[in-house]
């Protein structure tokens, strides 16, 4: 079995920004101009994450507010929803650079009051958003994968996947739909 250290994951992780800043040749600061506001989420959770046992999901359904900060060079998200398993509520903090033509995506949880590793990519062209971090689950070093996509003008749908092989195959974990309040 084939060891990567959470350095290596997260040198995998920058290279792969990196590559995608490099090709990117527009200014990204305005990427979630579309999402501000307030929006009706269903998620879907993967409660047992790359454990090789049958999936066991949990729905969870609620709000997600999101506001400007710093005349839309970052903003932030409030998302609070409920399910059979409980409630999920935290924050996440968008910062864009400039320099880099990236966003980084930061989570906090209020279950435990800490920040995940951050996610760092940008959009495409046709509005996909891909972003690719490192983290640890279970003390092992893995990768996350944070797809941000709008099926429509009034919906957009978020997908995290995590990778405990450098990124070979990936196991969608987090299925998010949010629906615009008021378009």
């Amino acid at each position: 079995m084939r060891v990567i250290h959470i350095g290596t994951m997260l040198a995998l992780a920058v290279a792969a920004g990196a590559a995608g800043a490099a090709m990117q040749t527009r200014d990204g600061q305005r990427d979630f101009d579309w999402e501000i506001g307030r929006w009706t989420t269903t998620v879907r959770v993967l409660q047992n994450p790359l454990s090789g046992e049958t999936p066991k999901w949990a729905d969870y359904r609620g709000e997600s507010v999101i506001k400007p900060l710093l005349d839309g060079r970052a903003n932030f998200v409030e998302l609070s929803v409920a399910g059979s398993a409980g409630k999920i509520e935290g924050g996440s903090l968008r910062l864009y650079n400039p320099q880099a033509g990236q966003w980084s995506l930061n989570f906090a949880s209020l279950r435990n009051g800490l920040l995940t590793a951050p996610v760092f990519g940008s959009f495409d062209g046709a509005g996909k958003g891909t972003f690719v971090g490192a983290d640890t689950l279970a003390g092992k070093a893995i990768l996350v994968r944070f797809v941000i996509t709008r099926p429509t003008k009034t919906t957009a749908r978020f997908e995290q996947a995590f990778s405990g092989d450098a990124g070979a195959t990936w196991e969608t974990n987090w299925v998010a739909t949010d629906t615009l309040v008021n378009p």
